[in-house]
């Protein structure tokens, strides 16, 4: 299981045929706290990305990514296209390498947190992809520290961010559109966390696909 080229192309696949299918769940989560559109934007997003790689070389990983930030930033619409557009940019400066090793999962996933707190000026706790991204990160810390895996790492941030997103249903909605809500925004996912930890999650999965 190496987290290469050809891992990273896996996962967008990955990433557009599971954001595909979860399409009208992500645009149900949407409509609770939100204008309803995130599954569809994100879908267009991700079946253009996998377009674009049929015909475009991607000689790395870091390639790969800004490719995929390129993409999403030209046809995902709403907060959805700059936060994901500006995480994929900054992972992709750490990825710079023919392979990750362990505390490379942790440095970009640290760059898409990065990207995504400079567009979006949130921190956990507000109901966002922040708090998704953020235990994820913390996780991929601890388990490169304890001499986890590459992939071992990257698992143990998709477990963390999978809890990140659960944990937003209770949580008041202190940023964006679900902020209007107030307390009525508590007891409903937050959207962006919920696409986040299926991306993540895909990310496993075309790691181990790769065993």
């Amino acid at each position: 299981m190496t987290l290469n080229t050809q891992w990273a192309l896996q996962w967008i696949r990955n990433c557009q045929k599971e954001v595909h299918a979860n399409r009208d769940y992500l645009i149900d989560l949407d409509r609770e706290i939100g204008d309803g559109d995130h599954g569809e934007n994100l879908d267009r997003g991700f079946t253009a990305v996998v377009t674009s790689l049929e015909t475009t070389e991607t000689p790395d990983i870091a390639a790969v990514l800004k490719l995929v930030a390129k993409t999403l930033m030209s046809t995902v619409g709403g907060a959805a296209g700059p936060l994901y557009g500006t995480a994929f940019l900054r992972a992709a400066g750490k990825c710079a390498k023919e392979e990750l090793e362990p505390a490379d999962v942790a440095e970009f996933i640290e760059g898409g947190l990065g990207g995504i707190q400079a567009r979006g000026k949130a921190t956990t706790g507000e109901k966002t992809m922040v708090d998704v991204w953020t235990p994820a990160l913390e996780a991929a810390k601890a388990a490169a520290a304890n001499g986890a895996s590459a992939v071992e790492t990257l698992e143990a941030a998709a477990l963390a961010a999978r809890a990140g997103a659960e944990a937003t249903l209770e949580m008041k909605a202190t940023k964006g559109r679900a902020s209007y809500l107030g307390e009525r925004s508590i007891g409903h996912l937050d959207p962006g966390s919920v696409s986040s930890a299926i991306i993540f999650e895909q990310a496993v999965k075309a790691a181990k696909a790769g065993a």
